[in-house]
């Protein structure tokens, strides 16, 4: 009943992000008062995805480094510089286009992996994606952000988010995942929690971001949602295309249309927070919002009707 429950909030977790930026815009304070454990939570949130990873996973990257090697390229190719674009075309504030840029540097995310399954893609291949992407992050995420973001008014902190990214990802990543390596069979029963513990955190994050840019929210809504589906749409539609180009299966094609369309755009949220300012977090946290649904829409055609969704995605 327990595990029940906990499923039925992780699979529908979209609705409470909705419920969550609401409450978020009528009653900001709350929120605004847990911003300073905003990096403990995400880092609590990485270490839940560690304690669920295999040696198997890691594993599968070594049987098939050039499909991985792919994608991987794609992801931190397609999206930047996508960003870059977008932001340039649409002649975004400086706020709001290191923060697009930042989202589009950002690593998969890790719901990818559920929409894969769902779509009937390659799940091991989203898997080791997204693991891949996780694990480079503290390195390419601020570097591509620095390179992209010349010419704005910020000042890309590339140390100082290295890290961060190693003290929010990559070590408790690896804490959660020597736990489940000592313990094995004896944490299967609170593997549950942790996908819900994930969910909450992106209700946290979107929420903070809403609840600190009320005041100015009816300004910005419109240009960054344009620009946020301009680039996770052009994202999804190239994924696909890498996949035709190398003459992957359709699995595959899913599989890096899902991955590269979707970011970790929480993470980007937290960067943003801490390194740019709350304007900036505004395009990651609406990320969040369109990528989660543009994904379940073509995830749930490609399971419906996948011959039809084949041809609207190629």
């Amino acid at each position: 009943m327990f595990e029940r429950a906990l499923s039925f909030y992780t699979r529908y977790f979209t609705i409470w992000v909705i419920l969550g930026g609401l409450a978020a815009y009528a009653w900001p304070e709350p929120f605004k008062a847990l911003a300073p454990w905003n990096e403990w939570f995400f880092a609590l949130t990485m270490f839940g995805i560690g304690a669920v990873l295999r040696m198997e996973d890691f594993r599968r990257i070594l049987k098939s480094p050039a499909i991985v090697l792919i994608g991987s390229v794609a992801q931190f190719t397609i999206m930047p510089l996508g960003a870059f674009i977008v932001s340039r075309l649409l002649g975004l504030s400086d706020e709001l286009a290191v923060g697009l840029i930042l989202a589009g540097s950002a690593p998969g995310a890790m719901s990818s992996n559920v929409m894969s399954y769902v779509a009937k893609a390659d799940t091991a291949y989203s898997v080791s994606l997204t693991t891949v992407s996780t694990l480079l992050c503290p390195f390419l995420t601020p570097t591509l952000t620095c390179m992209l973001a010349r010419g704005t008014e910020f000042h890309v902190p590339i140390l100082e988010m290295m890290i961060d990214l190693m003290f929010m990802v990559i070590l408790p990543l690896f804490l959660g995942f020597a736990l489940r390596s000592c313990l094995g069979e004896r944490l299967r029963k609170v593997l549950p929690v942790f996908p819900a513990i994930s969910a909450t955190f992106i209700v946290f994050v979107c929420s903070l971001v809403i609840a600190v840019n009320r005041d100015r929210l009816h300004d910005l809504t419109g240009i960054i949602l344009v620009a946020v589906l301009a680039l996770n749409i052009a994202g999804m539609l190239a994924g696909y295309g890498v996949g035709a180009l190398f003459r992957m299966d359709v699995s595959r094609r899913r599989t890096l249309s899902i991955e590269i369309g979707m970011q970790n755009a929480g993470l980007g949220t937290v960067l943003a927070l801490e390194h740019f300012g709350p304007g900036a977090t505004v395009p990651t946290a609406v990320f969040v919002f369109v990528c989660i649904i543009t994904a379940s829409i073509m995830a749930s055609l490609w399971q419906k009707h996948p011959g039809v969704a084949a041809a609207v995605a190629e």
